[in-house]
């Protein structure tokens, strides 16, 4: 099986600081969004630019690392798995 499936890099900047909490497990788990920006030129050759923004949670260590290290505006790399929410789609 190729350990590459459903894997996504993306690069950008957070849009605020990330949201921390600690579960009762005692493992924590932080949120955080992170604006992605794309240039490009259309049709007619005029510049033109395209922000899209992803919602984004880690757990663990790796929502430690996150706590510790990640702050609003810092441009940062992420490798993600990408999970869609049917049931979401369907309402």
């Amino acid at each position: 099986m190729n350990t590459l499936r459903n894997r996504v890099q993306l690069i950008g900047n957070l849009g605020k600081d990330p949201e921390v909490i600690t579960l009762e497990s005692g493992k924590k788990l932080a949120k955080f969004s992170l604006a992605t920006n794309e240039n490009y030129k259309d049709a007619d050759g005029n510049k033109q630019s395209r922000v899209d923004w992803h919602s984004l949670v880690a757990w663990g260590k790796t929502a430690e690392i996150v706590e510790k290290y990640i702050t609003k505006g810092k441009e940062i790399a992420v490798y993600v798995s990408v999970f869609i929410n049917t049931e979401a789609l369907q309402s």
